[in-house]
């Protein structure tokens, strides 16, 4: 039988300070990885029914956005640019985004749950959870409050460059990023060293 999120958390920490680690953008064409670190009381946990934040609508993710700052004990996110994506490759821009979310926490949680297979040397008690954003509440969070912040920056960055409609795909590799791509060429935001298409 699956157990909850809620459940899942609590195997690591009966009780006090649980951080989830998460980010958003890794598989984008363009713009930054953003990450997030959320910290609860796993004794404390609100009823909130969160998910993976790529199932979640934008109102959805909003709306949770919200309701996850008002209740987390602490949060943070780090961003890992373009330039850096380029110079140290995605998934250690991934992990360096991370470790900077969870470096700019303002409290120290006494277990780290991080999504995928990245490690962070940032706790004695930090563990690796593969689709960690589906299994773990805290997680779970994490993985939303990254993916809205990212969104957020895209929005910004559309203002920008406008012919690429960041505002829609948020740099993702769509059909119509590719073409807008093909069309106007590179942006100043656009990761050089993926395959772009042109």
């Amino acid at each position: 039988m699956e157990i909850s999120k809620v459940e899942f958390d609590r195997q690591f920490l009966s009780q006090g300070l649980l951080c989830g680690v998460d980010e958003a953008g890794r598989g984008c064409l363009a713009g930054p990885v953003v990450a997030a670190a959320v910290v609860y009381d796993v004794t404390h946990l609100p009823n909130i029914s969160v998910d993976d934040s790529k199932r979640l609508s934008p109102e959805m993710r909003e709306a949770l956005f919200a309701e996850i700052l008002k209740t987390a004990v602490d949060y943070a996110v780090g961003v890992a640019s373009w330039k850096k994506i380029d110079e140290m490759n995605i998934r250690e821009a991934s992990r360096y985004a991370m470790l900077k979310a969870v470096k700019n926490l303002k409290i120290k949680p006494e277990v780290v749950l991080v999504d995928g297979n990245i490690s962070l040397e940032v706790s004695e008690r930090c563990y690796s959870i593969v689709k960690g954003d589906a299994k773990s509440f805290v997680v779970g969070c994490a993985s939303i409050v990254a993916k809205v912040v990212r969104d957020r920056l895209m929005v910004r960055y559309h203002r920008l460059f406008p012919h690429y409609a960041f505002d829609k795909h948020k740099g993702y590799p769509t059909k119509q990023h590719r073409e807008s791509i093909k069309r106007f060429g590179v942006s100043p935001i656009h990761r050089l060293s993926f395959r772009l298409g042109v």
